[in-house]
């Protein structure tokens, strides 16, 4: 499923973080979606700093548009398979579970399977 799709669902045109806050990845991408937490793929352990965490807790609650969006690389199986891989934004993501949120906001950058062994090397997994 890919944006349009049902993940895409609820996307917002144009939203997102001031020029300041752009990512090098996905900062010609005006889109955000709001994605579904369950089918997020972190590989990569977090190393969090749990004040920051509580920060953007408040500021989510307080002011979400305040908070730019997740980049969300979307790699197609080799069977028409979709994942989403999340490796950057680990307090934001940290504080969307702490706040029992069922999607957040997120930019969806394509991507492929061989770009995903560059983040993974011999780990990537054979997607179908």
């Amino acid at each position: 499923m890919g944006p349009g799709e049902g993940v895409g669902a609820g996307a917002v045109e144009g939203a997102g973080p001031a020029p300041e806050h752009r990512s090098i990845h996905s900062g010609s991408i005006a889109t955000v979606h709001n994605i579904p937490m369950s089918v997020l793929i972190r590989p990569l352990p977090s190393v969090l700093d749990p004040a920051k965490v509580k920060s953007l807790v408040k500021t989510i609650q307080e002011e979400p548009e305040r908070v730019p969006p997740i980049d969300v690389l979307w790699v197609k199986g080799s069977q028409g398979g979709d994942y989403y891989y999340c490796f950057g934004g680990c307090h934001r993501h940290a504080a969307y579970v702490a706040l029992n949120k069922e999607t957040l906001p997120a930019k969806i950058v394509r991507s492929t399977a061989s770009d995903l062994r560059l983040y993974l090397g011999s780990s990537a997994p054979n997607l179908k």
